[in-house]
């Protein structure tokens, strides 16, 4: 079950962009990216709220709840929710200029990249041999993508889309290295992506005033938001909280890998999007680097499973 439920959680996560672009027109990817969180964000914090209060109802009177919800655990909750709502407007722009499979591969494979990068950068801890050559396998597949681009397409992919797919990336990077941080430190998983959740719905909400959101007016648009909302970020991201429990480290990372191979699919079937060969070939060798990555990650279960994904 847990197994199925992280698969689950990666194919949900996988329909993002596809969902974005069959849906209306007059969208930006900000107005996307707002509403998605103010949605997904509020039922993630629900959610997650009432399971953190159940576990710790079930918990022994006498058991350690943690470091409770002191200054720096809710600074890193904050942070956490600050980058996954500067996550979706990023995201959203990658797909937008360079299509839904261009995008989510260039955002998902960044994402394990610079993550490692920035924990180097903390903690001082040189990479395993495996990390730096799957690291530099993704790169180079990340470059021919970007040189690739669609098939039939002039000039490569668009380096404004490239860029926000890699800053979407890096800011999951940073949620990752400080949920980490947090789980380190004893607090509840639950907790820690319940405060993710609210922060995330909350700073959304302040910017609802400055973007045009008249598409939620129809059908197409509210099914769009609910979709994105609450099943690739609510359900998705409690599914994946729950399965990861169960999980060894490699297990996780390689069922991970059923996001970008759904978007990769959805882009090529459902939107007719064709991939020229370069492309294809980065789309290969970025696979292969992420599958190195997550069979060098192979441990005994990891109990910190943020560090995997989005």
């Amino acid at each position: 079950m847990h197994v199925l439920a992280v698969l689950a959680a990666a194919l949900l996560f996988g329909t993002t962009g596809t969902a974005q672009a069959l849906g209306p027109e007059g969208t930006t990817p900000l107005s996307i990216g707002v509403m998605r969180m103010v949605i997904g964000g509020t039922g993630l914090a629900v959610i997650a709220f009432l399971l953190a209060a159940r576990h710790h109802r079930r918990m022994p009177a006498d058991a350690s709840r943690g470091p409770g919800w002191g200054a720096r655990p809710v600074a890193l909750m904050v942070l956490t929710g600050f980058c996954l709502a500067l996550y979706q407007p990023l995201f959203f722009l990658g797909t937008a200029r360079n299509g839904v499979a261009v995008g989510t591969v260039v955002a998902l494979g960044s994402a394990p990249i610079l993550a490692g990068l920035l924990e180097w950068a903390l903690t001082r801890r040189v990479p395993s041999a495996t990390w730096m050559l799957a690291t530099a396998l993704a790169t180079v597949g990340v470059a021919l993508l970007g040189f690739g681009g669609e098939a039939g397409g002039t000039g490569g992919t668009d380096p404004v889309g490239v860029l926000g797919s890699i800053g979407a990336g890096a800011s999951f990077a940073v949620i990752a290295n400080a949920q980490r941080r947090l789980l380190d430190s004893g607090c509840d998983p639950f907790t820690v992506v319940g405060g993710m959740g609210a922060s995330s719905a909350i700073l959304s909400a302040f910017v609802l005033p400055f973007v045009d959101i008249s598409w939620m007016g129809t059908t197409a648009g509210l099914v769009m938001a609910l979709w994105l909302g609450l099943a690739t970020i609510s359900i998705a991201y409690v599914l994946f909280t729950w399965g990861l429990g169960g999980l060894t480290a490699a297990t996780a990372a390689t069922l991970t890998l059923g996001e970008p191979l759904t978007a990769s699919i959805l882009g090529i079937t459902v939107l007719g999007e064709r991939l020229s060969v370069l492309a294809i070939v980065g789309l290969l060798v970025l696979a292969f680097g992420l599958a190195l990555l997550a069979w060098g990650s192979r441990a005994a279960r990891d109990p910190r499973p943020f560090a995997v994904e989005a």
